[in-house]
């Protein structure tokens, strides 16, 4: 039996968006909150967020956000 492709989790351009949010983090110019109206970007994690945040509005393949209970 041949083995079958893995399916993507997230689409190669929900990837791009993460990158491009990495690069502004890194520049010190990625910004939180609704429009870049809040602070600052302080952590990775934070930055990979707000890049999978913003694909996920895009329409791109991303999974669905965990709920907190």
């Amino acid at each position: 039996m041949p083995k079958r492709a893995k399916k993507r989790r997230y689409s190669r351009s929900s990837g791009k968006e993460v990158e491009g949010e990495m690069r502004r983090y890194k520049r010190g110019t990625a910004r939180s909150g609704r429009g870049g109206k809040g602070g600052k970007v302080k952590s990775r994690k934070q930055a990979i967020a707000i890049g999978l945040s913003k694909a996920r509005k895009k329409g791109k393949k991303v999974p669905k956000k965990k709920s907190r209970r």
